[in-house]
């Protein structure tokens, strides 16, 4: 490969780069051309572009990217398989299902939305990502839902979520604790049904004097 192929494939790594919002590195060494066939296959239905790149190009595409890789221009060793995808856990998926026959891919790294994941144990994290589009699906569905199943939704989530449930489920606590003085309201106002059962004792007595006093005219 002479110098303008070496910059053009640089090139074109960039524009890859730029242009897709998830990329995994991977590790596919070991497979065998059966294989390859057949996980290239499943990423064209999973929308996956699947490309084996020189370590060298690749680091010199991230370096030259507005894109901040990071740690992940350190992983560009040995066999490095680039999955892309515009859906952030697609390229997890296609790998956990491929994997129920082996243990190939190994996943190097990923950036996702500008995050970062370094190393394999990270793939089941990637696989349960949501998309941007699903979480506002989601919301929107929520939001659309009776009050009841978004508080259920609320509780079976984490996180601030899991914050905000605890405020709302402490709130009617709260609203009750401040009907309380009403209650004492209602136990100050006894006296006066005491102050009532005097006057008619009283009223009681002073028609029996009368009845008396009439008595005695007589």
């Amino acid at each position: 490969m002479n110098k303008e192929e070496k910059v053009i494939a640089v090139e074109e790594l960039k524009g890859q780069l730029a242009n897709y919002k998830s990329i995994y590195l991977t590790d596919i060494a070991g497979l065998d051309a059966v294989q390859t066939s057949k996980l290239r296959r499943e990423c064209f239905n999973s929308n996956v572009k699947l490309s084996v790149v020189k370590n060298t190009f690749l680091e010199r595409a991230m370096s030259e990217s507005e894109n901040d890789f990071g740690e992940l221009k350190d992983l560009l060793k040995g066999n490095t398989t680039i999955m892309l995808s515009e859906i952030g856990n697609s390229p997890a998926k296609v790998i956990k299902k491929f994997r129920k026959d082996g243990d190939k891919p190994i996943l190097k790294g990923a950036f996702v939305d500008e995050a970062i994941y370094i190393g394999d144990e990270n793939i089941e994290a990637l696989f349960n990502l949501k998309s941007k589009e699903e979480v506002i699906g989601e919301i929107i569905t929520l939001l659309q839902s009776p009050a009841k199943n978004v508080i259920s939704a609320l509780k079976s989530s984490s996180g601030k979520i899991a914050g905000l449930v605890k405020t709302l489920s402490e709130k009617p606590a709260e609203e009750v604790k401040a009907e309380e003085p009403v209650a004492e309201e209602v136990k100050a106002e006894e006296p006066v049904a005491e102050e009532v059962k005097a006057e008619e004792t009283d009223k009681a007595e002073e028609q029996t004097s009368e009845d008396d006093s009439k008595d005695d005219s007589e």
